[in-house]
């Protein structure tokens, strides 16, 4: 195969494909974004019949086109049960165009974490639209004021939600605080799970306001958690060798403390590594925030704490942690937006009530976002 055409086959995403962006997503989500199960099975079906989508780089579209980011809201243990229909991206984009008197010319994840990396996909095959190479986190992150589109300055107003039972609802609001307190409230009553478009802007400013590059490296790095170099390499080692990430403990899953409400996943998880004496707890909202060991963190957001199944190395989302589970803690770098003032002043410890300091992982990151 050329590179020309290597470089022509990885501008669409075809159902080939989605098995490596599911493995890609769920590691870089961190524990959030949704089971990347259901979107692989959503968007396989989009996809099989409407044909592989168009995956575009910003600088390919019309600065003045309009980008719709998208994707689930609420609690991931309830959009587990509770499923799309497949029909929501229509709605979204419909209301959209309603709302704003121009045409959606491409659909972007606002985040690459999970399911959230591969539902608005589903989207894209259906209404035959683009899908753009970039999000709004480089990651998953549990509250609309944590995206890169508000760091930068871009209203979240309207936001438009709906779900499988063709409830749609418009929300504006004066500011980001109250598209997150009035989005969170409708999501509860909505079931606990709901879909959303905010943050809609044109592409020119999508340019300077989004984590470029994120889908593509979702899928590189799921293609090479399915390739190892060698038989006896270890799953786990391959992850942390392409993210150059740390491993904070690798052992048995011994408790798990896990409740849903407000539209939200909150609780904690004990790994224990018995031959050491070790014992590491995850704090989870949604994704995995925080690793603390003898009263020590270890990591916390908004670097990105990610648990992998020794076995396999593929990641274990929070909503299906359970006890006896073999595993590996690894944590790695996030897109340095985060790691600026305002960014840790919206997705750092304190954002999240913690009263320690954030302190980056010892590993590399990826500096290009």
């Amino acid at each position: 195969m050329t590179e020309d055409h290597d470089r022509a086959d990885r501008t669409k995403i075809g159902d080939d494909d989605l098995p490596a962006l599911a493995r890609g997503c769920a590691v870089l989500g961190g524990g959030g974004g949704g089971d990347p199960l259901v979107g692989v099975l959503m968007a396989s079906e989009a996809i099989r019949r409407h044909g592989a989508v168009d995956l575009v780089d910003l600088t390919d579209l019309p600065a003045d086109g309009l980008v719709m980011p998208c994707g689930l809201v609420g609690a991931p243990t309830i959009a587990i049960e509770k499923l799309e229909n497949g029909g929501e991206g229509g709605r979204l984009v419909e209301e959209v165009q309603a709302l704003t008197g121009r045409p959606v010319v491409a659909i972007m994840p606002f985040e690459i974490g999970g399911s959230n990396g591969l539902i608005p996909l589903t989207w894209s095959a259906r209404l035959r639209l683009p899908y753009v190479d970039a999000d709004g986190m480089g990651r998953a992150f549990p509250t609309m004021p944590q995206m890169t589109m508000n760091l930068a300055g871009v209203p979240s107003s309207p936001c438009v939600m709906t779900d499988e039972r063709l409830n749609t609802l418009v929300i504006r609001t004066g500011g980001v605080g109250w598209t997150e307190r009035l989005l969170r409230s409708s999501t509860a009553a909505f079931g606990g799970a709901a879909v959303a478009a905010l943050y809609l802007m044109d592409v020119e400013t999508a340019r300077r306001a989004t984590v470029p590059g994120s889908v593509s490296r979702a899928l590189a790095l799921g293609t090479a958690m399915a390739c190892p170099a060698g038989d006896s390499l270890d799953p786990v080692d391959v992850v942390v060798g392409e993210l150059d990430a740390v491993e904070l403990i690798r052992g048995k899953v011994i408790d798990v403390e896990r409740e849903t409400a407000g539209g939200f996943v909150r609780g904690s998880v004990i790994v224990e590594d018995a031959a050491a004496g070790r014992l590491l707890r995850l704090e989870i909202q949604n994704e995995n925030l925080a690793a603390l060991e003898d009263g020590a963190v270890r990591a916390c957001v908004p670097d990105i704490i990610t648990v992998l199944d020794t076995r396999s190395g593929e990641a274990i989302v929070t909503e299906k942690l359970r006890y006896g589970q073999r595993v590996a803690v690894i944590a790695f770098g996030c897109p340095d937006v985060w790691r600026t003032p305002e960014g840790l002043a919206v997705a750092g410890p304190a954002a999240f009530g913690y009263r320690f300091p954030y302190s980056p992982v010892d590993s590399g990151h990826d500096r290009a976002c």
